[in-house]
């Protein structure tokens, strides 16, 4: 005999099985038309393209049949932003997903009617996208980054790396206006662990190739280069490259760096966020309020070790370290 419980476990996953075939019927009536502003170059965004498509077939939306998805690239041109926003809000779309600080910034000037959703965008709240996390009170909702909340965790797993080094260069994007305030907090972390951090800035990609021609002028034992930056994620492996020739251990905010070559990373997945924000464009085109949906943020961060680069610029990574990767890249 089945007992009570069993049979009311039963039923309620029923139901789930019986809402999600109607949640899918549902969105399979409505055609969904959604833009997206991004800062860099089309390449470096394929799988973040697949995981939202993905995330948002799980909701019963096919690209080229009930959804049609117009996407923007400034490839690194901060000038071209505010033009780009504003043919993406021409169209007419029912939701505008941005992917940075400068995108949120760009479209979030463009219109203050269309739905914004932001994908692993730092601080919304000190920078003033929104009131607050849980009611953002305005057309802009989505996913924020940690970053912020990183900075001790990423400064303190540089220096498990490289204990005996006591400075530690510092990528700051002067053109990023979120780094001022993560540049602030790795020195609040840096001070507890006896770590002199040293500011390596970078005037924009015009820039970059000066500031890493630097590096070798900069005595100091490791790079952190600090997240939320398309500069430096679609231009990474100008940055590997440079940082490895100079046998220099860097701790990167993304697992991208890793597989391209870098030393270690420690962050969120990009995957994840820009799969996940799928259920917000899909409460968006029901009709919720924006004003009214919480930002959500991400719980889980991968700490990421090339082993191959490690030998490569010299490093040992201590075993407690390594027991406490996720993944560990060997070849």
């Amino acid at each position: 005999m089945i007992s009570k419980s069993r049979r009311t476990l039963c039923s309620a996953l029923g139901l789930s099985a019986l809402w999600a075939v109607a949640r899918v019927a549902a969105a399979a009536d409505k055609n969904l038309r959604v833009a997206i502003l991004l800062s860099g170059f089309e390449p470096y965004y394929v799988s973040h393209n697949e995981a939202f498509i993905a995330g948002l077939r799980e909701l019963g939306y096919v690209e080229g049949k009930n959804l049609t998805i117009d996407r923007r690239y400034a490839r690194l041109r901060g000038n071209q932003m505010p033009a780009l926003a504003r043919e993406l809000v021409g169209l007419r779309p029912d939701v505008i997903v941005t992917a940075c600080t400068g995108s949120t910034r760009a479209v979030m000037r463009a219109t203050q009617q269309i739905p914004i959703v932001m994908v692993s965008v730092a601080d919304p709240v000190g920078q003033g996208f929104v009131h607050n996390l849980a009611q953002p009170g305005n057309n802009v909702t989505g996913r924020s980054s940690q970053s912020r909340d990183l900075m001790p965790k990423m400064l303190e797993l540089l220096h498990a790396a490289v204990p005996k080094a006591t400075r530690i260069a510092v990528l700051v994007n002067t053109f990023n206006t979120a780094h001022e305030a993560l540049w602030s907090d790795m020195q609040a972390a840096a001070r507890p662990l006896g770590i002199t951090p040293v500011r390596a800035e970078v005037n924009g990609p015009d820039g970059l190739d000066a500031m890493l021609d630097d590096l070798k002028q900069i005595a100091a034992g490791g790079l952190l280069v600090l997240a939320d930056d398309p500069m430096t994620y679609n231009l990474r492996r100008q940055v590997i490259d440079a940082a490895n020739q100079r046998k220099l251990p860097v701790l990167y905010g993304h697992r991208e760096f890793v597989t391209d070559g870098g030393f270690m990373s420690y962050g969120e997945s990009f995957q994840d966020s820009y799969r996940r924000v799928g259920t917000y464009v899909d409460k968006l085109a029901r009709g919720a309020n924006p004003a009214q949906l919480p930002i959500e943020q991400p719980t889980r961060f991968q700490l990421v070790i090339n082993l191959k680069t490690a030998s490569l610029i010299g490093i040992t990574p201590p075993k407690s370290l390594l027991l406490r990767a996720d993944e560990l890249i060997r070849g």
